[in-house]
């Protein structure tokens, strides 16, 4: 199986990459900056050189040939304003689902956030943050051409991964390990039965690929 990751050298995505790879997939880490390459190769992953907040929907559908699905891991990231939370974390997700439906990729898995809403208020960075991821998991859902899943984190941290999780429709607030985020979309990435669906995610008590085959049955 081939994976394309957008945001290829995040933390998730690095974790991610390595998943895949040490399962014998293949995974390959778009990445803006060419330093990160070596990063990307030490994962496991085949880094590919993209500026998702310059490139056209066809450049990225071309990266995208091939593939089995793809992955919007990527984000502003912190210290970066308004207008970077709306050109990367929304605009940049929407690139990558118009690039997967032009070069047949249905399976798409975005990462965004507990608290997305693309009415919030406000007027704090990190309200335009949840705006933003908001309005790409709106744009997500009205697409018929990808069989789409969006997974919802809670407050990531660094701790190692417990591969104990709670997965559904609404978990309430709650932390979750990076580690764990990557284990999930690393089962989320294998199979469309969780198609069509939003999950959070938080840590808890399923192990991750029981806490996915149960969602997937609902």
């Amino acid at each position: 199986m081939r994976t394309v990751i957008a945001g290829g050298h995040g933390q998730i995505a690095l974790r991610l990459a390595k998943l895949l790879a040490a399962r014998g997939d293949e995974a390959v880490g778009l990445i803006r900056n060419p330093a990160h390459a070596d990063d990307v190769r030490a994962a496991g992953a085949e880094p590919s050189v993209c500026d998702l907040e310059s490139a056209s929907a066809d450049e990225v559908a071309g990266l995208l040939e091939g593939a089995d699905a793809a992955v919007f891991a990527a984000g502003a990231g912190p210290g970066s304003g308004a207008a970077r939370k709306e050109s990367v974390d929304r605009d940049a997700a929407v690139l990558l689902a118009d690039a997967a439906e032009r070069a047949g990729v249905r399976r798409f898995v975005l990462v965004s956030s507990q608290g997305a809403d693309p009415g919030h208020e406000g007027d704090e960075v990190f309200d335009a943050y949840l705006r933003a991821k908001g309005q790409a998991e709106e744009d997500i859902r009205g697409r018929s051409g990808l069989d789409w899943t969006i997974l919802r984190p809670g407050a990531l941290t660094n701790d190692p991964g417990t591969g104990q999780v709670r997965l559904e429709a609404r978990t309430g607030r709650g932390r979750v390990t990076r580690d764990d985020v990557a284990a999930v979309l690393a089962e989320l990435v294998d199979s469309s039965a969780t198609a069509g669906l939003t999950l959070e995610l938080i840590s808890g008590s399923s192990p991750v690929s029981v806490a996915v085959k149960a969602v997937a049955g609902n």
